[in-house]
Protein backbone atom coordinates (compact mmCIF):
# COMPACT_ATOMS: atom_id res chain seq x y z
CA UNK A 1 0.00 0.00 0.00
CA UNK A 2 2.89 2.33 1.10
CA UNK A 3 4.80 1.67 -2.03
CA UNK A 4 1.61 2.26 -4.52
CA UNK A 5 1.01 5.53 -2.52
CA UNK A 6 4.47 6.78 -3.02
CA UNK A 7 4.72 5.74 -7.17
CA UNK A 8 1.38 7.80 -7.29
CA UNK A 9 2.66 10.99 -4.89
CA UNK A 10 6.03 11.16 -5.61
CA UNK A 11 7.98 11.87 -8.80
CA UNK A 12 11.24 10.15 -9.78
CA UNK A 13 13.19 13.58 -8.54
CA UNK A 14 11.59 13.05 -4.97
CA UNK A 15 12.70 9.54 -4.73
CA UNK A 16 16.03 10.34 -5.49
CA UNK A 17 16.49 13.42 -3.23
CA UNK A 18 15.11 11.23 -0.64
CA UNK A 19 16.66 8.28 1.23
CA UNK A 20 15.69 4.99 3.03
CA UNK A 21 15.58 5.04 6.47
CA UNK A 22 17.39 2.34 8.22
CA UNK A 23 14.71 0.73 10.41
CA UNK A 24 17.48 -1.62 11.89
CA UNK A 25 19.16 1.26 13.48
CA UNK A 26 19.17 2.30 16.57
CA UNK A 27 18.60 6.08 15.84
CA UNK A 28 14.80 7.13 16.43
CA UNK A 29 13.08 7.01 12.62
CA UNK A 30 11.82 10.92 13.52
CA UNK A 31 16.16 11.43 14.05
CA UNK A 32 16.74 9.72 11.04
CA UNK A 33 14.31 11.77 9.37
CA UNK A 34 14.93 14.85 10.58
CA UNK A 35 19.11 14.40 10.02
CA UNK A 36 18.24 13.50 5.93
CA UNK A 37 16.23 16.12 5.24
CA UNK A 38 18.10 18.64 7.08
CA UNK A 39 21.56 17.54 5.33
CA UNK A 40 19.50 18.18 2.12
CA UNK A 41 18.42 21.69 3.17
CA UNK A 42 21.67 22.62 4.06
CA UNK A 43 23.60 21.24 1.20
CA UNK A 44 20.57 23.05 -1.36
CA UNK A 45 18.69 19.74 -2.61
CA UNK A 46 15.81 22.50 -2.75
CA UNK A 47 15.95 26.11 -3.15
CA UNK A 48 15.09 28.67 -0.83
CA UNK A 49 11.56 29.56 -1.07
CA UNK A 50 10.92 26.27 -2.83
CA UNK A 51 7.56 24.30 -1.30
CA UNK A 52 8.70 21.13 0.14
CA UNK A 53 6.47 18.24 -0.23
CA UNK A 54 3.59 17.54 2.22
CA UNK A 55 3.72 16.06 6.00
CA UNK A 56 1.46 13.45 3.87
CA UNK A 57 3.67 12.43 1.50
CA UNK A 58 6.44 12.32 3.84
CA UNK A 59 4.42 10.00 5.63
CA UNK A 60 3.97 7.44 3.02
CA UNK A 61 7.52 8.04 1.62
CA UNK A 62 9.18 7.57 4.69
CA UNK A 63 6.42 4.82 5.68
CA UNK A 64 5.71 6.83 9.43
CA UNK A 65 3.03 8.24 11.83
CA UNK A 66 2.11 11.99 10.94
CA UNK A 67 3.07 12.46 14.62
CA UNK A 68 6.85 11.33 13.77
CA UNK A 69 6.98 13.74 10.65
CA UNK A 70 5.31 16.63 12.72
CA UNK A 71 7.91 16.76 15.01
CA UNK A 72 10.47 16.26 12.37
CA UNK A 73 8.41 19.51 10.67
CA UNK A 74 8.29 21.50 14.47
CA UNK A 75 11.96 20.50 14.85
CA UNK A 76 12.71 21.74 11.25
CA UNK A 77 10.51 25.23 11.40
CA UNK A 78 11.92 25.69 15.33
CA UNK A 79 15.45 26.01 13.54
CA UNK A 80 14.42 28.40 11.20
CA UNK A 81 15.36 25.81 8.17
CA UNK A 82 11.94 25.97 6.86
CA UNK A 83 8.69 28.02 7.12
CA UNK A 84 5.15 27.36 6.84
CA UNK A 85 2.32 29.12 5.08
CA UNK A 86 -0.96 28.51 6.40
CA UNK A 87 -2.94 27.39 3.12
CA UNK A 88 0.00 27.35 1.00
CA UNK A 89 2.27 24.74 2.32
CA UNK A 90 6.09 24.47 3.25
CA UNK A 91 8.88 26.34 2.11
CA UNK A 92 12.22 26.08 2.26
CA UNK A 93 13.64 29.25 4.31
CA UNK A 94 16.43 31.51 3.66
CA UNK A 95 19.21 30.34 5.54
CA UNK A 96 20.48 32.33 9.06
CA UNK A 97 23.87 33.59 9.31
CA UNK A 98 25.71 32.06 12.54
CA UNK A 99 27.15 34.00 15.27
CA UNK A 100 29.58 31.80 17.14
CA UNK A 101 30.04 32.15 20.90
CA UNK A 102 33.31 31.70 21.37
CA UNK A 103 35.31 33.97 19.12
CA UNK A 104 35.88 37.50 18.88
CA UNK A 105 35.60 38.39 15.56
CA UNK A 106 34.17 41.65 13.47
CA UNK A 107 31.51 42.29 11.30
CA UNK A 108 33.71 42.99 8.19
CA UNK A 109 36.03 39.96 8.87
CA UNK A 110 32.75 37.06 9.61
CA UNK A 111 30.92 38.45 6.49
CA UNK A 112 34.33 38.51 4.32
CA UNK A 113 34.77 35.00 5.57
CA UNK A 114 31.15 33.73 4.59
CA UNK A 115 31.55 35.20 1.00
CA UNK A 116 29.53 38.20 1.46
CA UNK A 117 29.84 41.75 0.91
CA UNK A 118 29.61 44.12 4.14
CA UNK A 119 28.85 47.97 4.15
CA UNK A 120 28.76 50.04 6.99
CA UNK A 121 26.43 52.90 7.03
CA UNK A 122 27.38 55.11 10.30
CA UNK A 123 24.01 56.45 11.80
CA UNK A 124 25.86 58.53 14.86
CA UNK A 125 29.45 59.73 15.57
CA UNK A 126 29.80 61.61 18.60
CA UNK A 127 31.62 62.33 21.85
CA UNK A 128 28.79 62.25 25.17
CA UNK A 129 28.99 62.30 28.78
CA UNK A 130 28.66 58.51 30.02
CA UNK A 131 25.09 57.37 31.10
CA UNK A 132 25.69 55.08 34.15
CA UNK A 133 25.65 51.77 33.00
CA UNK A 134 28.08 52.79 29.89
CA UNK A 135 30.27 53.84 32.64
CA UNK A 136 29.91 50.55 35.14
CA UNK A 137 30.59 48.75 32.18
CA UNK A 138 33.57 50.59 31.01
CA UNK A 139 34.87 51.51 34.58
CA UNK A 140 34.71 54.98 34.56
CA UNK A 141 33.47 57.90 36.16
CA UNK A 142 29.51 59.17 34.96
CA UNK A 143 29.48 61.82 32.93
CA UNK A 144 33.35 61.22 31.71
CA UNK A 145 33.36 61.61 27.91
CA UNK A 146 32.75 58.20 25.71
CA UNK A 147 33.17 58.18 21.84
CA UNK A 148 29.70 56.71 20.60
CA UNK A 149 29.85 55.62 16.96
CA UNK A 150 26.38 53.83 15.84
CA UNK A 151 26.28 52.02 12.93
CA UNK A 152 23.80 49.67 10.65
CA UNK A 153 26.13 46.64 9.36
CA UNK A 154 24.84 45.33 5.53
CA UNK A 155 25.86 42.28 3.77
CA UNK A 156 24.93 41.74 0.23
CA UNK A 157 22.48 44.77 0.52
CA UNK A 158 20.67 43.76 3.31
CA UNK A 159 20.32 44.98 6.83
CA UNK A 160 22.04 42.82 9.10
CA UNK A 161 22.56 44.57 12.19
CA UNK A 162 22.83 47.69 14.26
CA UNK A 163 25.87 48.30 15.98
CA UNK A 164 26.65 51.05 18.96
CA UNK A 165 29.85 51.45 20.42
CA UNK A 166 31.14 53.22 23.50
CA UNK A 167 34.93 54.04 24.30
CA UNK A 168 36.10 55.59 26.98
CA UNK A 169 37.70 58.82 24.92
CA UNK A 170 40.90 59.12 26.97
CA UNK A 171 41.89 56.46 25.39
CA UNK A 172 41.35 56.99 21.99
CA UNK A 173 41.20 61.18 21.44
CA UNK A 174 40.37 62.44 17.81
CA UNK A 175 38.94 58.73 17.01
CA UNK A 176 36.13 60.55 14.87
CA UNK A 177 38.27 62.10 12.71
CA UNK A 178 38.14 58.29 11.28
CA UNK A 179 35.47 57.37 8.43
CA UNK A 180 34.33 53.98 9.80
CA UNK A 181 32.04 53.50 6.77
CA UNK A 182 34.97 52.32 5.56
CA UNK A 183 37.17 51.62 7.75
CA UNK A 184 36.41 48.87 10.07
CA UNK A 185 36.66 50.05 14.57
CA UNK A 186 38.58 47.33 15.82
CA UNK A 187 41.32 47.96 12.68
CA UNK A 188 41.68 51.65 13.90
CA UNK A 189 41.93 50.96 17.69
CA UNK A 190 44.81 48.75 16.78
CA UNK A 191 47.02 50.78 14.59
CA UNK A 192 45.80 53.85 15.59
CA UNK A 193 45.73 53.71 19.44
CA UNK A 194 47.73 50.33 20.23
CA UNK A 195 44.42 49.08 21.91
CA UNK A 196 43.93 44.91 20.74
CA UNK A 197 40.88 43.23 22.79
CA UNK A 198 41.42 39.98 23.43
CA UNK A 199 38.85 38.99 25.41
CA UNK A 200 35.06 39.64 25.50
CA UNK A 201 32.10 39.26 28.12
CA UNK A 202 28.73 39.22 26.92
CA UNK A 203 25.06 38.84 28.00
CA UNK A 204 22.44 37.71 25.31
CA UNK A 205 18.21 37.94 25.04
CA UNK A 206 15.77 39.20 22.91
CA UNK A 207 14.21 42.21 22.38
CA UNK A 208 11.34 43.47 20.46
CA UNK A 209 12.09 46.15 17.64
CA UNK A 210 11.31 49.67 17.92
CA UNK A 211 9.49 52.06 14.89
CA UNK A 212 13.13 53.11 13.96
CA UNK A 213 15.04 49.85 14.35
CA UNK A 214 12.47 47.93 12.58
CA UNK A 215 12.70 50.88 9.68
CA UNK A 216 16.55 50.67 9.85
CA UNK A 217 16.82 46.95 9.67
CA UNK A 218 13.87 46.48 6.67
CA UNK A 219 11.62 44.15 9.23
CA UNK A 220 8.09 44.85 10.20
CA UNK A 221 7.57 46.12 13.17
CA UNK A 222 6.96 44.58 15.97
CA UNK A 223 9.96 41.93 15.47
CA UNK A 224 12.10 39.84 17.38
CA UNK A 225 16.24 40.95 17.85
CA UNK A 226 18.73 39.10 18.98
CA UNK A 227 20.73 41.46 21.63
CA UNK A 228 23.86 41.48 22.96
CA UNK A 229 25.76 43.48 25.38
CA UNK A 230 29.60 42.96 24.88
CA UNK A 231 31.95 44.78 27.49
CA UNK A 232 35.82 44.06 25.74
CA UNK A 233 39.22 44.07 27.30
CA UNK A 234 42.62 44.67 25.86
CA UNK A 235 45.73 42.47 26.86
CA UNK A 236 45.93 44.82 30.32
CA UNK A 237 42.31 43.46 31.65
CA UNK A 238 41.06 47.12 30.75
CA UNK A 239 37.46 47.59 29.49
CA UNK A 240 38.29 49.78 26.22
CA UNK A 241 34.66 49.05 24.73
CA UNK A 242 30.75 48.82 25.56
CA UNK A 243 28.90 47.06 23.00
CA UNK A 244 25.32 46.83 21.87
CA UNK A 245 24.60 44.61 19.08
CA UNK A 246 20.69 44.63 17.41
CA UNK A 247 20.46 41.01 15.14
CA UNK A 248 17.83 40.84 13.42
CA UNK A 249 16.16 37.66 14.83
CA UNK A 250 15.20 36.02 11.37
CA UNK A 251 18.76 36.45 9.91
CA UNK A 252 21.02 35.30 12.98
CA UNK A 253 21.38 31.84 15.11
CA UNK A 254 23.92 32.18 17.80
CA UNK A 255 25.66 28.80 18.39
CA UNK A 256 27.96 27.61 20.86
CA UNK A 257 29.60 24.25 21.67
CA UNK A 258 29.15 22.77 24.68
CA UNK A 259 31.61 19.89 26.28
CA UNK A 260 31.48 17.39 29.15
Amino acid sequence: MANELKNDTYSEEYQRILPVVNRHSRLPLHQQIYDLLRSKILNSAWAVGEMLPTELELMVEFGVSRVTMRQVFERLVSEGLIYRQQGRGTFIAKPTLEQGLTRIISFTEDMRRRGLIPETNVLAAEITPAADEVADALKIKPGDNVAFIKRLRIANAEPMCIEESHLPYKLCPGILKFDFASQPLREVLEKRYAIRIVRALQKTHAVVTTTKTAKLLGVPHPSALLFIERVSFNEWDLPVEFLCLYFRGDRYTLHNELRD
